[in-house]
């Protein structure tokens, strides 16, 4: 099947139309507001680079092409529509690998191409195709673990083993060293394969020693690492658009692993080498924060009561947590909003930057259900509210609402900013029991003598409490 070429320069314009685009879209994306329309605008820039390449390029097989544009957009429209809102972490996190596995396999067939001819690569574009398929691979990999994680497949929490680093570093020297040798010409096919493997393996045991609860900051720096892999890509091949998208997402993932490891106050490298979630040791923080809560005792609340609350409250916060997404009770949660607002009650809800399993996980949750943009806040904005709060209401949450963080220096969130829940005038909490969150330790909000316990399933007792609230 014949397709006529574009011309050099009608190929260029549509390249920064379409550069345009996903700056633009990327802008979009800071509000909740603008977001759809961002995704749908970066979209259209993408399908533009996706048909000028086609155009541009000696295709061999178009129809083959087709065939994969067919299957792969069958897979994102089901996987978009059926995949739980529980499972988005997940679906990213292979979205993500699937983006640095293409850019691992495309760097390996361009190397293969260019060795066909001549056993020495072009200096810049040997170290384009390296830092290509190294980070690549290692978002691959890497994205499958976390997805294992996050899906239960596997166990969430961090998996260490004696010299683990010192094997991770000596895997991570042979890569290097086979890096220079190809670059340097004196390593062949063969040799990249290895290389390649390396690189696969690294990315498996880099993200094994991460617990699950760290998994939101884990799928961000993947994303980044995919965002330089398909920038480094674009290099080998020249080709712009790819080299302008890759940045942009590099950069953007980037700074929002910085983000959240701020609102974790924890330092990037505590993430990756920390072994956080690997439980904590008996008289460190864990142990000697559950021998002090022994001798206490949680106070449990009636949904009746619970409801006759809220019911009567000036301002009630809401915060969202995973357990929340598992219940799937945000459409639950904003019709009893509606409900209290109907009777004069103010609804805000407060959201931590590390709550659920993914980079903004609580506001996809909650924008499901259409609940208002205006009535979501984060941390800096509400904190200074609870004070004045009638309820805050804490539905799934655990460690972004412990005290802990403030008060004691040998817990492992010991710094961690947190919402202050403990300063409302009542605090009702949404749990299934009494199990701790993925830090592994005790959470003393649950003594606190302002605190009401409603246990059950979230969605069930929001379900109560709408019922209720009817009928008052």
């Amino acid at each position: 099947m014949h397709v006529p070429a574009l011309s050099p320069t009608a190929i260029r314009v549509a390249y920064i139309v379409a550069s345009v685009l996903f700056i633009f879209g990327i802008k979009q994306l800071s509000s909740p507001k603008t977001a759809r329309n961002g995704n749908l605008i970066a979209a259209v820039g993408m399908l533009i680079a996706l048909v000028v390449t086609l155009l541009d390029r000696q295709i061999l097989s178009y129809g083959l092409i087709f065939v994969g544009l067919v299957i792969g957009a069958g897979i994102g429209a089901v996987a978009a529509r059926r995949v739980a809102m529980t499972a988005m972490p997940q679906m990213v996190a292979l979205f993500n690998g699937s983006g640095g596995g293409a850019a691992a396999l495309v760097s390996t067939l361009e190397y293969m191409h260019l060795t066909r001819t001549s056993p020495h690569v072009p200096t810049d574009q040997g170290v384009s195709i390296i830092v290509g398929a190294l980070i690549g691979a290692i978002s691959f990999t890497g994205s499958i673990i976390a997805w294992g994680k996050l899906q239960g497949v596997m166990t969430e929490k961090a998996l260490t083993y004696p010299g683990q680093k010192i094997v991770n570093g000596i895997l991570m020297l042979a890569i290097l060293s086979l890096a220079i040798m190809i670059v340097g010409g004196s390593a062949g096919p063969q040799l990249f394969v290895v290389f390649l493997c390396l690189c696969l393996a690294l990315g498996v045991l880099a993200v094994i020693p991460i617990g699950g609860g760290d998994m939101p900051v884990v799928i961000s720096l993947l994303n980044s690492f995919t965002g330089l892999a398909t920038a480094a890509t674009g290099f080998a091949l020249h080709n712009v658009v790819l080299i302008i998208s890759g940045t942009l997402v590099g950069a953007s993932g980037t700074l929002l692993t910085i983000l959240m490891c701020k609102a974790m106050n924890r330092p990037i490298t505590n993430v990756l080498f920390g072994a956080f979630g690997a439980g904590a040791p008996a008289g460190k923080g864990g142990g000697d924060r559950a021998a002090a809560m022994a001798g206490k005792t949680v106070r449990e609340v009636s949904v009746e009561d619970a409801a006759t609350i809220l019911s009567y409250s000036k301002l009630v916060i809401v915060i969202p947590g995973y357990g929340l997404a598992v219940a799937q009770a945000q459409h639950t949660i904003r019709e009893l909003a509606d409900l209290l607002k109907a009777k004069g009650v103010t609804v805000k809800y407060a959201i931590h930057p590390v709550a659920g399993r993914m980079p903004g996980h609580m506001n996809v949750l909650l924008a499901e259900a259409n609940v208002p943009y205006e009535e979501l806040y984060d941390l800096d904005q509400i904190n200074s509210e609870f004070e004045r709060a009638d309820v805050a209401m804490v539905v799934g949450a655990n460690d972004v609402v412990n005290p802990a963080a403030r008060t004691d220096t040998s817990s492992p969130i010991y710094g961690m900013p947190i919402l202050d829940a403990d300063k409302a005038q009542h605090i009702l909490i949404l749990k299934r029991s009494m199990k701790p969150g993925f830090a592994g330790i005790e959470n003393e909000l649950f003594y606190d003598p302002k605190t009401m316990m409603l246990f059950g399933d979230a969605k069930s007792s929001i379900s109560k409490l709408v019922a209720t609230v009817k009928s008052m």
